[in-house]
């Protein structure tokens, strides 16, 4: 993979990842002073969609086997589990660990979620039933639209990853071409992820015994996202996960409490199912290989 991840590409390319990667470190600093840097990286994470269709098939080999739809399902559905029993037990550990952390995010949220009830109270019904739609869609919209742009967020960490890399490769030349690649993989991997936790700080000034509880809360986070990138190998899918897990915690703020857990029990029934029947058909094929083999033998 280390190979693939390298190989030569455009100085446009590489461009583009310094600009996704050390771009977006400026801007969410710049936003605790700026709401049009705010903007500036939303508008970051939307082009680096454009980044991730060229980065991503570096991910692949070309001895890879298209997966069928049904696997990609599967591989999505893994994931997602993986993903919400992994970040459950950094919660709990984070809760017990970094009390300072837990309080202050607890605190938060519920400031957040009040801010918005009254703002949206203060306003009013709508006279016209479209206004008062556009009303409730002003009210989360916006959070379930930056959670989206949030799963953008595994672009730059491919970009990341693929930038050290790069750099690693170029210093430590004569280990990198004796074969043993894999240290240089999980080293990028241990640095995207203490850069994700440092970058959920950079947009708020914190006192640093919460500071400290946000970084190595948020580092386990991304090392859980960039196991499932490395897993799955499938850029989109690591997207997909980290997109839908965001917006069903902002709903889960807003609307259902449980919202996380009840999507992440549907999507273990789907997974079950799409399992079955995945082991289902490769009986099938199973046994349509031995019957062309027995009528290969017999003639």
């Amino acid at each position: 993979m280390t190979t693939n991840l390298t190989k030569p590409m455009s100085k446009k390319l590489l461009f583009a990842i310094i600009l996704v990667t050390i771009g977006a470190e400026l801007l969410l600093y710049l936003a605790r002073y700026s709401t049009m840097a705010i903007t500036l990286y939303d508008a970051l994470m939307v082009s680096s969609f454009f980044i991730g269709w060229r980065l991503y098939r570096r991910l692949g080999s070309p001895q890879d086997k298209p997966k069928t739809k049904r696997q990609l399902s599967l591989q999505f559905t893994g994931a997602f589990l993986i993903f919400v029993l992994g970040s459950t037990v950094i919660n709990i550990y984070s809760t017990y660990t970094f009390q300072d952390f837990s309080d202050d995010y607890d605190q938060y949220v519920q400031d957040y979620v009040d801010i918005q009830a009254y703002d949206a109270g203060n306003e009013g019904p709508s006279a016209e039933p479209m206004g008062s739609f556009f009303e409730e869609v002003d009210l989360v919209g916006y959070d379930l639209f930056a959670d989206t742009l949030a799963g953008l967020e595994e672009v730059w960490r491919l970009a990341y990853i693929v930038l050290f890399l790069v750099i690693f490769k170029k210093i430590f030349r004569r280990r990198w071409e004796s074969g043993r690649t894999d240290i240089f993989l999980m080293a990028a991997l241990f640095l995207t992820s203490i850069l994700f936790g440092i970058d959920h700080t950079l947009d708020v000034e914190q006192p640093w015994s919460i500071k400290i509880g946000s970084i190595v809360s948020f580092a386990n986070m991304g090392l859980l996202f960039g196991v499932i990138l490395l897993w799955t190998r499938n850029l989109w899918v690591t997207v997909l996960v980290h997109a839908l897990y965001d917006i069903t915690a902002t709903l889960s703020w807003y609307y259902v409490e449980y919202a996380v857990e009840l999507f992440a029990l549907a999507i273990l029934v789907v997974h079950l199912i799409l399992f079955t029947l995945e082991k289902m058909h490769q009986r099938r094929l199973k046994r349509q290989m031995e019957k062309v083999e027995l009528i290969q033998a017999a003639e």
